[in-house]
């Protein structure tokens, strides 16, 4: 008899401390679960306090991942493959992540490529050395090697343009 309330008693806690980590920090279902598990919270009562949180709407992954992906592409200048990287470490399903990563074109991609460059270099690299660190931080920043040389060689035809 007293099983059940434990089990609500459980929930409970499972349930307040998820609400404590969600209003600091949004969170991804695998996040959660791994915290709810470090906090030594039964597998079953977990799944529960996770399936509360995904029914009033306090975890939802797809708006997790739109809201990183957006973030990391306007403040820090991250290209796609890192924020897929990003995303797929969380734990964010595979088809939500090409979703987000989706939603952001070619052309966008390359528009914040450019504003990293033009940040870090507002004049054009000097010579080969300064080119091939500028085209290194793209790919380290998850862009696209092709879609890297791209933005350089648009960010140094700007630059001379300023120049003339």
């Amino acid at each position: 008899m007293g099983e059940p309330a434990a089990d609500l008693a459980e929930l409970e806690r499972a349930l307040a401390y998820a609400h404590r980590v969600i209003a600091r920090r949004e969170q991804t279902v695998a996040e959660v679960r791994a915290l709810l598990e470090r906090r030594e919270i039964s597998d079953a009562t977990a799944e529960l306090a996770v399936e509360e949180l995904l029914g009033t709407g306090l975890l939802d992954d797809a708006r997790f991942a739109r809201r990183f992906a957006g973030d990391k592409r306007d403040l820090e200048q991250w290209g796609s493959t890192r924020i897929a990287g990003e995303l797929n470490r969380r734990g964010v399903d595979a088809e939500q992540i090409v979703a987000v990563v989706a939603e952001s074109g070619r052309q966008d991609e390359l528009d914040t490529a450019r504003v990293l460059l033009e940040r870090r270099w507002p004049q054009a690299p000097r010579d080969d050395r300064e080119r091939d660190r500028a085209w290194r931080l793209l790919v380290r920043r998850g862009y696209e090697p092709e879609l890297a040389y791209e933005a350089l060689r648009e960010h140094e035809r700007a630059a001379a343009g300023d120049a003339a």
